[in-house]
């Protein structure tokens, strides 16, 4: 029974480490290119061009730590923060819809977010310190 729980939520977590590094992947060529509505974002945000560049370097060291075993919790960390900045972008300066594109950044970022909450939850053992933390209910 334990080792079918185990390799449901080893499945569990790989697809969703797989979904957010993809998305986050997608999302690079935009900023590193310098994509129109990727300019416009972070324009408005007022962090354009370095906000681009920095957030994609950052993005793309999430995705690859995504895709180990070990380190998946530190991408998985790390695109939390990540897509925290862009929710709150979208809820507070950008809206919702960003160029007519009807939600679908915006619907990328809780996707990512939500993948990353996954991961981060169930590789809690691993995360230095918070391991200790429930290593008495182990």
């Amino acid at each position: 029974m334990v080792h079918k729980l185990a390799t449901k939520q080893n499945f569990v977590s790989w697809s969703a480490q797989i979904i957010a590094a993809v998305i986050m992947f997608q999302t690079l060529f935009f900023k590193f290119s310098g994509a129109e509505e990727s300019i416009y974002i972070f324009s408005k945000v007022g962090i354009e061009p370095w906000g681009r560049y920095v957030s994609g370097v950052v993005e793309l060291i999430a995705s690859i730590l995504l895709l180990t075993r070990t380190y998946s919790w530190a991408g998985a960390l790390i695109g939390t923060g990540i897509m925290s900045g862009a929710i709150f972008s979208h809820l507070t300066v950008l809206g919702i819809s960003v160029k007519d594109d009807g939600g679908y950044l915006f619907t990328l970022a809780i996707i990512t977010m939500v993948a990353c909450l996954v991961i981060l939850f169930l590789r809690k053992h691993q995360i230095p310190y918070v391991n200790k933390l429930f290593s008495p209910w182990a």
